[in-house]
């Protein structure tokens, strides 16, 4: 696990893991105002994610990088199509 967050740190290409639950992480926020917390929690967590704070974080994680993929294929498909 090492290895891979010092390539995290590197702006290395991360190593893909075999499957999606092979690896758990703790994650820790450093100088996040409370008052930020507070209304995601209210305005997020508690009326779409029953209050739970980690689902939440889960699945805007992997809503922004399907989003993330969409906008890259999308700009490819267009730069393939302007290209000669």
């Amino acid at each position: 696990m090492d290895d891979v967050l010092r390539g995290l740190h590197m702006k290395a290409k991360p190593t893909l893991l075999a499957t999606e639950n092979d690896l758990s992480v703790d994650l820790t926020l450093h100088d996040v105002p409370a008052s930020l917390i507070s209304e995601f929690v209210e305005k997020i967590v508690r009326p779409y994610y029953n209050g739970n704070l980690n689902v939440a974080i889960q699945d805007l994680i992997k809503k922004a990088i399907v989003e993330q993929d969409f906008i890259l294929s999308h700009i490819t498909h267009v730069r393939n199509s302007v290209e000669p």
